[in-house]
């Protein structure tokens, strides 16, 4: 039986990512040339000569004065962590298919808990806004998916100790296996809601299919395809084939959590889900995933822990 290729691709073994990124120096330079690949830059005023003050790792602009860090303005800003202690924990986040907890990330890095807790989130924040914006495109399968275990009150749709989101997958059209998907958080299942996701997300014209959910059928308003097919409900409706794909992910996806986190904070769901998203739509390059995720982050400006503790993103 052949081996799929994108499953047992050789990704990045632990002793080779600390070949590369096993010292403070190292790291150092990987994030400089991942900020800087043709030479420092000024972030002022954009010349490129310099003077660097050893005894404070400080880059003076010859022009301007202007004085930077490596670090200044990014996601590693002011950060009294190790740099090998960052990348560690990229790699981590990164290169287990289904993740791992704060607790599991104290524990792999060294870090306390409050620390693993913030570095996890501050990255998977950063997957959360990196992805905003990416549309699918061509077949598309749609399904409606919640977060939360069973609490005494309200149950089914509309119960508070629940997150409802929704798992969308872009399929190839002939052999529909997956190529990208998308899970985000909304408000509830509302015609508005679907709509909202559609016009933000979905290219005009792809074609969506998905179960009899009437609020499915608002991604007409954005200009796509709407196939909506009313299965059986129970094991005959996930096993439709029209729906493989989205409940196939779904399905790992909750047993993720349930293996892995256990738990999970319906404020934080959206970036809980944006780290599944992340890695699911880059696994055709795992070994790329830490330099990838690094210079996402060097992009994206400083997170306070006030900016972590905010209440849910929806889109």
């Amino acid at each position: 039986m052949s081996r799929d290729s994108i499953q047992f691709q050789k990704g990045l073994s632990l002793p080779e990512f600390l070949e590369h990124y096993g010292s403070e120096q190292q790291c150092y330079d990987a994030l400089f040339k991942l900020r800087w690949p043709d030479g420092f830059v000024c972030p002022n005023c954009g010349n490129t000569t310099h003077c660097r003050i050893t005894s404070r790792k400080v880059y003076q602009c010859n022009r301007c004065h202007h004085q930077t860090t490596l670090t200044s303005g990014t996601l590693f800003a002011s950060t009294k962590l190790p740099l090998t202690k960052w990348f560690l924990a990229i790699y981590f986040l990164t290169q287990r298919k289904t993740g791992l907890s704060a607790l599991q990330l104290k524990r792999a890095i060294g870090v306390s808990y409050n620390t693993a807790w913030k570095l996890k989130h501050k990255l998977m924040q950063v997957m959360l806004e990196h992805q905003k914006g990416e549309m699918l495109t061509g077949r598309i399968e749609m399904d409606d998916a919640y977060i939360g275990g069973e609490r005494p009150g309200k149950p089914g749709r509309g119960a508070r100790h629940k997150a409802p989101f929704i798992a969308v997958v872009e399929t190839e059209e002939e052999t529909h296996r997956p190529q990208r998907m998308q899970l985000r958080a909304v408000k509830g299942f509302r015609s508005c809601e679907i709509e909202r996701y559609a016009s933000a997300n979905l290219s005009p014209g792809c074609r969506v299919v998905s179960d009899g959910l009437v609020c499915f059928t608002a991604v007409e308003k954005a200009g796509c395809r709407h196939v909506g097919i009313v299965s059986a409900g129970g094991r005959k409706g996930v096993e439709h084939p029209s729906f493989k794909w989205v409940n196939t992910l779904l399905g790992n996806i909750k047993n993720a959590i349930t293996g892995t986190l256990h738990s999970v904070s319906l404020k934080h769901v959206p970036r809980y889900l944006a780290e599944f998203e992340y890695r699911f739509n880059r696994r055709y390059r795992l070994g790329d995933m830490v330099e990838r995720l690094t210079s996402v982050a060097l992009r994206t400006p400083p997170m306070p822990y006030r900016l972590l503790r905010m209440a849910e993103i929806y889109g």
